[in-house]
């Protein structure tokens, strides 16, 4: 298994917070998720890890080599004001290298029992759902109907019995990897390079037939995707406290 992790974006939307450094570079008990990332992946038997970098590239590899981190591999997207879908695209000699891999966004705060959960997951391409979601547009839902994901969208289009919010970390066996690829390419083409990446997890779900794609329930599990400023406050007083003691 490899993890593949997305790095690369500014996070403007953060604010000053993200204004110097890559949000995968803040700082959380005193260790930046970065190095969380790889002290998890480390846990649960993943070594081959390549980081999408884009903004702030240099700060990321400054930080590699502080904690020692040197056998992690860099891809650069220098078309990082874009949207995540090129980066997708950059990586993929990452995706399309064989075996299964983690696609995974770097500016999650989490327990390591999600990735754990992602590993033993008896679907060979999986998703991580928590059903505590928010209400609103801003959350990336997944939706399930006859316990399969019909749909994966911050504003789903198609039926389901319920949905609950993507953590946004991802399993996905050689195939459907290779296909992710093939999406990006045909995104980029129809000149849509700012849609998310998550497009592409998209059309390769709803051209998939039905159980291709499983989920694994993380409901009540703390995390948190850092994108606005009161995340970063809600990270370090809620969601931190919560995490078991390895992870702290």
């Amino acid at each position: 298994m490899r993890a593949v992790i997305f790095a690369a974006g500014l996070g403007s939307r953060l604010g000053a917070a993200s204004e110097q450094s890559p949000k995968i570079l803040l700082s959380f008990g005193g260790r930046s998720l970065l190095e969380r990332h790889l002290t998890q992946l480390a846990a649960v038997g993943v070594s081959e890890i390549t980081l999408g970098v884009g903004y702030g590239a240099d700060q990321i590899e400054a930080e590699l080599k502080r904690i020692g981190a040197l056998e992690v591999t860099l891809v650069h997207n220098p078309h990082y004001r874009e949207g995540s879908v090129v980066t997708l695209w950059t990586l993929r000699a990452a995706f399309t290298g064989g075996g299964d891999i983690l696609a995974m966004d770097g500016d999650v705060l989490y327990d390591r029992r999600m990735l754990e959960r992602l590993m033993a997951s008896r679907h060979s391409n999986a998703f991580l759902l928590d059903r505590e979601v928010e209400p609103g547009e801003e959350p990336m839902k997944l939706a399930i109907r006859d316990g399969q994901p019909v749909d994966f969208r911050k504003t789903l289009e198609r039926e389901c019995e319920f949905y609950g919010e993507s953590v946004g970390f991802f399993r996905f066996d050689e195939s459907a990897a290779a296909e992710l690829v093939t999406a990006a390419e045909a995104i980029i083409a129809a000149d849509r390079r700012g849609d998310y990446m998550e497009e592409a997890i998209r059309d390769v779900l709803l051209a998939s037939p039905p159980g291709r794609f499983g989920f694994e329930d993380v409901t009540g599990l703390p995390w948190i995707e850092i994108d606005f400023a009161a995340d970063m406050a809600r990270a370090t007083d809620e969601i931190l406290p919560r995490l078991v003691a390895e992870d702290r």
